[in-house]
């Protein structure tokens, strides 16, 4: 494939003998390969300096292209120098896009097939309208599943529930053969909903579905386009079947909160068990909602006494959404305090604070008044059907501020640059032409206070969210589109931190000296290249098909054991004020003796904060092979000194894609 811009071999190949400077004693490196580094034509897989092309020239052929079909002037002079200087930055791990962009730019699924939702991170859908029409009953799950298979994490809601009424079809059975793709098994589902949802709006009853699963290609095939390989129809035929099952108890009945909850989360095991892809998913409720708060509790009486389901069959898919609640600055929080201080949720969602501010520093602007949720890991507050572009910088990777400044100008271009590209969903593409929303976030901060100084930060963080306002008013004008509705986020990050080697978002380590282990399949090809660098390697002892590579990590500063759960909600609070118009996530790890101090934070801080969640710390060895164990200074050093440079550079194989928004609490 050709792209309309493209830099010179001659400025690209300076870059072709420097070594990339990936973090944490050759993690990053894995995770590159593992995660963006594609196939190329030639059956080769990509280099550090080749990805950093394509996503480059991807970038600026969308503009070009927009520029161009829309008669504005392109000056092609002007944008071999910025790209060039964008390129020079993203490759030494200044700024980095969104892993979703890292994987997906430059590549035909977007200057092609123009699906368009494979650059963004995340989205939302509220089930608001389920009660309008039978379209606005089925989009919200639909819009889930799409969304899903090209790798999007989704936020939704439960207010839908008892706006229609469920009712089994009646008549003769109907038979439909599904398509061998992402749409056929979209249309799948769309048409067993609809059996069950029409009679509420016609009066007569459907069809009995049965569907014809031989066009799906088996099971071990891979999968073109957007990778993985094929699970077969075995996962979608359970979809099919669970999601008969909980429609056939609600027969005649409104649906219900848990109902609206569970075909969500059964279509997020789908996608995960259909290898297509992980998922993401929140889910948004009431805080004073009895049954929402009790979703997680799987085995529970309603108000009339009647069952609602096993322990065994709702926690087969209810692990697919972290849920949270929706509060306000009038909320008692003792109890539902008491609730998370279990087993860490619900988290929070303060939307009045969401819609009438963007920094808490700032007056009330009621921006997004009309924002009704979040992305799953709560950075993003989202119109329904919006999407959201999330571009992670390094300012502890930043020779000075001023250098930090410009970075912000490439890193800004990125995310305002994706809300060029239409997604296949219109109800998507009128809210993002419309708010023009991005997320230009900060990662490695507790890096940055540790080199610098809070104060500092506040310095820089000011300045930058000044110098990213400027870059919008000219670009937005150049390019002849909206000011971005918000600018800036704070995300959980996570491989893409890894890539650069500092801490995730605004959060502190879990230590200063610990083994992370990664999960990479058997069949991987580069297993012998990480034992022969010296790596310790072993079976899964939970997945028989994967082996556990462990990798010896030092984290300068302090860590998660010296900081306590108020200073951790005091950070999240001060990047809220000075830098993220949108939100920040922040995950707060508390300790058993803390969990009591929950609710008097949440209403200390309920004017500072957007959202915020809360997860119990993990005492060691609390299970085996654990992503996380604490090691003593002197093993660390005896795991380095065996250590040798990795040195895989094809692995043959395709890469498993980039997971959107995600980290150790919000990815499934």
């Amino acid at each position: 494939m050709s792209l309309s811009f493209q830099l010179s071999d001659e400025f690209v190949n300076q870059y072709k003998s420097i070594e990339p400077q990936f973090g944490f004693n050759g993690l990053g490196m894995l995770t590159y390969y593992r995660t963006y580094s594609r196939l190329k034509e030639n059956g080769d897989s990509e280099q550090w300096f080749e990805t950093v092309r394509r996503v480059v020239e991807g970038c600026y052929s969308l503009q070009k292209e927009y520029i161009l079909n829309n008669h504005l002037g392109w000056n092609d002079y002007k944008a071999q120098d910025s790209a060039r200087e964008m390129y020079d930055r993203m490759f030494k791990m200044k700024f980095l896009p969104p892993g979703r962009m890292l994987w997906a730019m430059g590549t035909p699924i977007i200057h092609e097939k123009k699906v368009g939702q494979a650059l963004f991170n995340c989205a939302f859908v509220s089930t608001e309208k389920m009660g309008q029409s039978l379209d606005e009953a089925l989009m919200p799950f639909l819009f889930m599943m799409d969304m899903s298979m090209v790798g999007v994490g989704v936020g939704f809601d439960v207010s839908g529930a008892q706006k229609i009424i469920v009712h089994t079809p009646k008549h003769s059975e109907e038979i439909f053969q599904i398509p061998d793709t992402r749409e056929g098994w979209v249309e799948s589902l769309k048409r067993l909903l609809a059996s069950y949802f029409s009679k509420h709006f016609t009066g007569i009853s459907s069809n009995t579905l049965r569907f014809d699963y031989s066009e799906i290609r088996p099971a071990g095939e891979p999968i073109r386009g957007f990778g993985g390989i094929s699970s077969g129809p075995g996962p979608l035929e359970n979809l099919h079947e669970q999601i008969r099952m909980l429609l056939e108890k609600e027969n005649d009945k409104y649906i219900s909160v848990t109902a609206i909850a569970d075909i969500m989360n059964m279509i997020g095991q789908c996608v995960v068990a259909g290898n297509v892809r992980r998922t993401a998913q929140i889910a948004l409720g009431n805080v004073h909602d009895e049954e929402y708060r009790k979703l997680k509790d799987y085995q529970w009486d309603n108000s009339e006494g009647e069952y609602i389901g096993s322990r065994a069959y709702r926690a087969a898919y209810g692990w697919a959404s972290n849920n949270s609640v929706l509060v306000d600055n009038q909320t008692d929080f003792v109890e539902v305090a008491a609730q998370t201080a279990k087993n860490g949720e619900p988290g929070y969602i303060f939307m009045d604070n969401i819609q009438a501010y963007s920094r808490m520093c700032d007056p009330v602007d009621y921006k997004d008044i009309k924002a009704t949720g979040t992305n799953p890991c709560g950075e993003q507050s989202l119109e329904s059907y919006e999407l959201c572009c999330l571009v992670e910088t390094f300012p502890s990777k930043a020779e000075s501020k001023a250098d930090y400044l410009r970075t912000l100008k490439f890193a800004y271009m990125v995310g305002k640059t994706a809300t060029l590209a239409s997604t296949t969903w219109h109800q998507s593409n009128r809210v993002q032409k419309r708010n023009r929303r991005i997320g230009t976030s900060v990662t490695g901060v507790t890096n940055f206070i540790e080199k610098y100084s809070l104060d500092e930060l506040k310095n820089w963080l000011e300045d930058g969210y000044s110098e990213i306002q400027k870059w919008d008013e000219i670009y937005s004008a150049w390019l002849c589109v909206p000011r971005s509705i918000k600018t800036t986020s704070v995300k959980p990050s996570g491989t893409v931190s890894l890539l650069a080697g500092v801490n995730p978002g605004c959060h502190y380590p879990e230590f200063e000296y610990y083994i992370r282990r990664v999960r990479i399949a058997k069949t991987t090809p580069y297993l012998p290249e990480l034992e022969a660098a010296g790596l310790h390697i072993e079976e899964d002892i939970i997945d028989p098909s994967s082996m556990v590579v462990s990798f010896p990590v030092r984290c300068e500063g302090r860590s998660l054991k010296d900081v306590s759960i108020w200073e951790q909600v005091s950070l999240a609070s001060f990047l809220q004020t000075y830098w993220s118009d949108n939100q920040v996530s922040c995950t707060i790890t508390f300790k058993p003796e803390e969990a009591s101090q929950i609710a008097p934070i949440l209403d200390f801080f309920k004017y500072k904060l957007k959202s915020i969640s809360f997860l119990p710390k993990l005492e060691a060895g609390a299970y085996a092979q654990m992503p996380y164990e604490a090691i003593p200074k002197e093993k660390y050093e005896m795991m380095m000194e065996k250590l040798s440079p990795i040195t895989f550079l094809n692995s043959g194989e395709d890469v498993l894609q980039e997971k959107f928004c995600n980290n150790d609490t919000c990815l499934v």
